[in-house]
C-alpha cells in the first residue's frame, strides 16, 4: 500500500510530499524544494530506499532542490510536462532573485504528459496535466489513497498564481473543472503550500470556482 507523509522545506514552507510503497520500501519525493538533509533524514528514519524525484513543475520552490538529488544520490528526474523546459533553464535565475540556495541544473529523465503513470514500488499513480499556473504543471493521483499531489494548481479556498510567465487563467479553470473536481468529492489533496482539503469542500465553497 501506498504511504505519504508531508515535509514542509524552504521559506515558502512548500509542502513536499515523500511517498513509499510498504512492501517493497521504495520512496520518491513530490517537489524537492529544498532543505534536502530534512528530507534526506524523514527517507532514513523510515529505512525507506529512495529511487526518484517526481515534479509537478519546476518553480524554485518546488524544484530547488532536484538537481542536488538527482546528482549525489544518482536518481531519476519524473516529469514535470516539456512546457516547464523554460522553467527549468532559469532555475539558477530563480534561486538568486528569490534568495534560495544555488539550484543545480538538471534533465528530466523523463517528461509526463495527461494520461502517464508513474510507479513505486506496488503502487501506480496516474498523471493529469494541469496548466495554467506553468504550461507544464502536472498533478499525481492515487487511485489507491483517493488523493491527489497538486502542486500549485489549487489550495485550500484558493488557486494557483496565474501572473508568471506562461500563466493562464483561464487555461488553470479549465483544467481544475475537466480534470481535478471529476475525480469525485471525496479525494483528498495535498496543495503546494498551506493545508490539505477535499475536491468537494473546493467545488462547493472555492470562491475562485463559482
Amino acid at each position: 500500500m501506498l504511504h505519504r507523509l508531508t515535509l514542509p522545506v524552504t521559506a515558502f514552507e512548500q509542502n513536499c510530499s515523500l511517498v513509499w510503497c510498504d512492501q517493497t520500501h521504495e520512496a520518491a519525493l513530490i517537489d524537492p524544494g529544498g532543505d534536502i538533509g530534512t528530507l534526506l533524514e524523514a527517507v532514513e528514519a523510515r529505512g525507506l530506499t529512495l529511487k526518484a524525484v517526481w515534479l509537478t513543475h519546476a518553480h524554485i520552490d518546488h524544484a530547488g532542490g532536484t538537481g542536488t538529488l538527482a546528482r549525489t544520490l544518482d536518481l531519476p528526474v519524473i516529469g514535470p510536462h516539456p512546457g516547464d523546459q523554460f522553467w527549468i533553464d532559469a532555475l539558477p535565475q530563480q534561486s538568486q532573485m528569490f534568495g534560495f540556495p544555488h539550484a543545480e541544473p538538471f534533465a528530466p529523465t523523463r517528461w509526463l504528459d495527461q494520461g502517464d503513470t508513474v510507479q513505486i514500488g506496488h503502487s501506480t499513480l496516474d498523471v493529469l496535466h494541469c496548466p495554467g499556473h506553468t504550461p507544464g504543471h502536472v498533478v499525481f493521483y492515487s487511485r489507491e489513497l483517493q488523493h491527489a499531489f497538486v502542486g500549485d494548481v489549487l489550495f485550500a479556498g484558493s488557486i494557483g498564481r496565474t501572473d508568471f510567465p506562461g500563466g493562464n487563467h483561464a487555461d488553470l479553470i479549465h483544467a481544475i473543472k475537466t480534470r481535478l473536481l471529476p475525480l469525485g468529492d471525496a479525494v483528498t489533496f495535498t496543495p503546494g503550500h498551506g493545508p490539505e482539503s477535499t475536491l468537494g469542500e473546493e467545488r462547493r465553497y472555492n470562491p475562485y470556482l463559482r
